[in-house]
């Protein structure tokens, strides 16, 4: 085997692992043990600080061989997608940290380039592998480094994505490129893989050898399948098509779950992922909803209302809320795999046939689709709406996740209008009002966590609500908080009040285009302070500040918001502090934009709850 050590240094547990050198001496007694400790930490670790569970569970034995065979780094290793790196971190050095997984400063929970040098992509997103595979391996082949294998180990749900079939169409070509595609087949991405795919790669389960794969007709060699809890047969399989030099996929059958008997009893996603342990709560207390539980209940009582409604998702069932719907009304929900392109644009077709249709997707993967929604949605002018979970500032899934891009994209759409509700009973409202526009495509954005309590408006302007305004004082500062950090505007008012400073709150629930009427409110202030989850360039304040210009109004502005920056994994509240968008931060921008006088009046900053 490659890299196999002379004297092999003793390993009995996985703390004397510090690299995958250490694998390579290891019999099957030992291997089988390690396996089983591995298991053991993933399941007591990760209960603990919540993450993806499910998927790790099922590829410890795959991650095992794989880093026998190969010499990572000088092999490259790719995973996709990065959330089954659990194991590959426990065995690259970092056991010792595994406690700090996704919390500030600590372990991230998809490979990161900055804690290790076996980690080469900061990949999240599915589907990217194999084009970085292609990549590299032709760039090693220009640069003569011909002994250097490439390995891409990919879910089965992430062949769903069309980027995935890009490459394997230019690795199906690629003859003699030492390049591995290990196909970690469990069946499931969230949920079942669904189309035609996942039927073809049952078959190939249930009748192994008895005719051609879809990846010889392109081309590429296949072994398998294997099963992929069987150290000593992946390790052959692994190493046969290592040593044929040319694009080769090693079909491993594995088991989400496997080894935790919750999880691989688990229907829904065999525990994918799991929130962190909490202490429990008081008996008394009545648990806050959840952003995503209350547009599941939103979107069923519309679709009930108005049956041209139909919704889709890529690949995320169950965690944008479309599963209630999905069990009551299966034909009016579509899950397309993990292809958000198709998504927009079958979505497209079906608004064509007089339908309206309702598109969940993650935040940060509206990113993947932004061509589709310009030019095969918003240029035809055709009914559909986003809804955007998990908007703004995730916290513990990190950069990749974090969806602070997207009123940023909406922005250059023509004829695009984007919502942000506060809390629940607006984020009914907004949908209701989103599905009821045929006139072009509409989006609806909210975070990751549960909803605050109902914030009453006190009255409407234009298509704003007003949340607060002075009692027996001209208001010289007008604050714009968007969706849920119109709470927090509300919050700050109430203390620039004890300053001496007047301020006025509305909520535009409509974000995109902006209200004439919010324009002409700021005229008739001194300043004008907007709030958003979203990264400062190209979002609701630079709107805001363009239509001000536009309209002449001259009142100084001020845009709170995500610095445009990749943001570290760590806890939401804590990184929208230190991006000033919580109570403090709002006051002390205010008091500072009225100038040196009114500092001197800045309230005793509250102490926080620990």
């Amino acid at each position: 085997m490659t890299g196999t050590l002379a004297d092999p240094p003793a390993v009995h547990r996985l703390a004397d692992v510090t690299g995958p050198a250490d694998l390579r001496g290891l019999g099957p007694a030992e291997l089988a043990a390690l396996a089983a400790e591995i298991r053991a930490v993933l399941i007591a670790s990760v209960c603990r600080t919540g993450g993806h569970l499910g998927p790790n569970l099922g590829v410890v034995e795959l991650t095992l061989a794989v880093h026998r065979v190969f010499d990572s780094p000088r092999d490259a290793v790719f995973w996709d997608t990065g959330h089954q790196t659990y194991v590959h971190k426990l065995l690259t050095g970092r056991a010792a940290e595994f406690d700090t997984l996704r919390r500030t400063g600590g372990l991230s929970g998809y490979p990161s380039r900055a804690e290790s040098v076996h980690d080469l992509v900061e990949n999240s997103h599915a589907s990217t592998a194999l084009a970085y595979a292609d990549g590299l391996a032709a760039g090693l082949a220009l640069r003569g480094e011909h002994d250097r294998h490439v390995v891409a180990v990919v879910g089965d749900g992430a062949l769903t994505g069309g980027l995935s079939w890009e490459a394997l169409n230019n690795l199906g070509a690629a003859a003699g490129r030492p390049v591995v595609v290990v196909l970690n087949d469990n069946g499931r991405s969230y949920a079942p893989t669904v189309g035609g795919l996942g039927a073809h790669l049952r078959e190939l389960r249930q009748r192994p050898g008895t005719g051609a794969t879809v990846f010889g007709q392109l081309g590429l060699g296949y072994l398998g399948p294997v099963d992929g809890h069987d150290v000593a047969a992946v390790e052959a399989a692994l190493t046969e098509a290592r040593d044929r030099r040319t694009p080769t996929v090693v079909h491993c059958v594995t088991e989400k779950g496997r080894g935790y008997r919750p999880a691989e009893l688990h229907e829904t996603d065999r525990m994918h992922a799991v929130a962190p342990a909490k202490a429990p709560a008081s008996v008394t207390a009545t648990p806050r909803p959840s952003w995503t539980g209350v547009f599941s209940a939103a979107l069923q009582q519309v679709a009930a209302a108005r049956p041209e409604v139909v919704a889709l998702t890529a690949a995320m069932l169950d965690p944008t809320g479309l599963t209630p719907l999905a069990g009551t009304d299966p034909h009016r929900v579509r899950d397309v795999g993990i292809a958000e392109q198709h998504a927009l644009t079958s979505a497209a077709g079906m608004a064509m046939a007089g339908l309206h249709p309702v598109v969940a997707v993650y935040a940060t993967f509206l990113n993947r689709a932004f061509d589709q929604l310009l030019m095969d949605v918003a240029l035809h002018r055709l009914p559909v709406t986003l809804v955007l979970d998990r908007a703004g500032v995730t916290g513990s899934d990190g950069a990749s996740h974090n969806g602070m891009w997207d009123l940023s994209l909406l922005g250059m759409v023509p004829g695009m209008r984007v919502a942000a509700p506060r809390d629940a009973g607006t984020l009914a409202e907004l949908l209701a009002e989103a599905v009821a526009d045929g006139d072009g495509p509409t989006a609806l954005r909210f975070p990751k966590g549960t909803v605050g309590p109902e914030l009453p408006a006190l009255a409407r302007l234009g298509t704003a609500d007003v949340l607060h305004r002075p009692a027996g004082a001209p208001s010289r500062v007008l604050l714009v908080g968007t969706g849920p950090l119109a709470a927090t505007a509300v919050a700050a008012a109430e203390r620039l009040a004890t300053a001496g400073v007047p301020t006025t709150v509305v909520d535009p629930r409509w974000l995109l285009p902006v209200d004439p009427a919010l324009v002409a409110a700021a005229g008739a202030h001194q300043l004008v302070v907007t709030l958003e989850d979203n990264g400062v360039a190209g979002g609701y304040g630079d709107a805001f500040c363009r239509e001000l210009r536009a309209g002449g109004v001259t009142t100084p502005a001020q845009t709170l918001g995500l610095g445009q920056r990749f943001l570290d994994h760590g806890d939401r509240a804590e990184l929208l502090a230190t991006a000033g968008l919580d109570v403090d931060g709002v006051v002390h921008r205010v008091l500072t934009a009225l100038g040196p006088a009114q500092v001197g009046r800045q309230p005793k900053r509250r102490a926080r709850a620990r």
